[in-house]
């Protein structure tokens, strides 16, 4: 993006080369937004349809200066523009016969890296909802790179329920079906329209499958993908209150700030499985986004031990703790990039863990400790590190692969 209109009307955000502006860069998210007024003395804007007309001959290098200037400026305010500037300036570049057809693989990451590392749009986006805005935008990014036939290949989806590990065989288009499906219950909350009327994640993903709002071909990514810029933009000019606004799971709930780093997290997991099917490299979440993915699973743990504790599945809680006091915990050390330290109360959702009443300590790998919560690998197989009470970090563990689901 570029900065703000300095008192002459110039934009100091935009560097030049030669005197001519430098080709800006796609805006990231909540497109909608009104633009700043134009000087007194500048000519009256282009339409939008004559400006996205340009937009093949500004590809070419064809326009007139003044016919740049205004589709460059628009680009930085019109995402479907800017997208499209993009493809176009890539075909372009085709067409100069010196130059291997066989792109860099790595220019995709790269622009998408450039464009997600821009200042926020005038709009932002609230830091909250970041990491569903980055996750979504990396998987769409994977999406436009397979083929047409690699949308039939095979994903098995992975979760743990009770104490073993489930599975599912589904397509790479089912996996973006079954986001949508999820990602609904959030546009549910804050008011978008959603055709589902099953209340948890696994009741909605089986209702899309087989009620023909599966498409088997990558004609889903289309509507996925308008979906999760709806919910970014809705967000985004919601304000502050629409964080703590609840969003039902069916047999739980979560503010919506958590909701959306749930479903960031069920994403980058989802498009782990899906570059795993397709032979296509993927990296983990940036640092800051993946530590509050942890966090919000280690924030979890304690409801999740005690309903796996009246299901018989853990051993009973050994002190009886009021509200806010502190009880028993386990110390969960997580290392490399998102890591850190947290104190699981072991005894009661409602104590506080507490680093004074420590009776064990495990400790992971930050992706690692996300596989487990994803139900990728087992409980037994998990932990580089333990001391202390084998059976408090057996039911922790035991507990966080159970955050898992389809």
């Amino acid at each position: 993006m570029t900065g703000p209109l300095d008192g002459d009307g110039h934009d100091e955000g935009r560097e030049e080369v030669g005197g001519v502006p430098r080709i800006p860069s796609p805006r990231r998210a909540a497109d909608n937004y009104e633009s700043l007024p134009a000087p007194e003395d500048a000519p009256p804007p282009l339409p939008h349809k004559v400006l996205q007309s340009l937009l093949g001959a500004w590809a070419l290098s064809a326009c007139s200066p003044e016919e740049t200037s205004a589709v460059e400026e628009h680009l930085t305010e019109c995402a479907p523009c800017a997208e499209e500037a993009l493809r176009l300036r890539d075909a372009v570049g085709l067409l100069h016969n010196e130059r291997d057809l066989d792109l860099d693989p790595l220019l995709r990451s790269r622009v998408l890296e450039n464009c997600l590392g821009r200042r926020p749009a005038r709009i932002p986006v609230p830091e909250w909802a970041g990491p569903y805005d980055a996750e979504t935008a990396r998987l769409d990014a994977l999406l436009r790179d397979i083929g047409d036939s690699e949308w039939h290949a095979p994903v098995r989806l992975k979760w743990f329920e009770r104490d073993r590990t489930m599975n599912r065989r589904t397509t790479v288009a089912g996996v973006i079906s079954h986001l949508q499906a999820v990602d609904s219950l959030v546009a549910t909350a804050i008011g978008l329209d959603d055709s589902l009327s099953p209340k948890t994640p696994t009741e909605r993903t089986e209702a899309y499958w087989q009620g023909g709002h599966h498409p088997p071909t990558r004609a889903v990514r289309g509507p996925w993908r308008e979906q999760t810029h709806t919910l970014v933009r809705t967000v985004s000019f919601a304000g502050r209150g629409v964080a703590e606004l609840s969003v039902s799971y069916g047999d739980f709930s979560l503010p919506l700030r958590d909701a959306l780093l749930d479903r960031a997290f069920e994403c980058w997991v989802h498009a782990d499985d899906i570059a795993n099917a397709v032979d296509y490299p993927y990296e983990p979440p940036s640092g800051a986004h993946l530590h509050g993915m942890i966090d919000l699973a280690a924030r979890l743990l304690p409801t999740a031990l005690a309903e796996r504790r009246r299901a018989g599945l853990a051993a009973p809680a050994r002190h009886l703790v009021t509200a806010g006091a502190p009880g028993r915990s386990l110390h969960l050390e997580v290392e490399g990039s998102g890591g850190g330290d947290w104190y699981i109360a072991l005894d009661s959702p409602a104590a506080i863990g507490s680093p004074d009443r420590k009776v064990a300590q495990v400790a992971l790998d930050g992706v690692e400790f996300c596989q487990l919560v994803a139900g990728h690998i087992a409980p037994e197989e998990a932990a580089a590190g333990q001391d202390g009470d084998r059976e408090a970090i057996r039911d922790v563990l035991f507990a966080a692969a159970s955050l898992s689901r389809l």
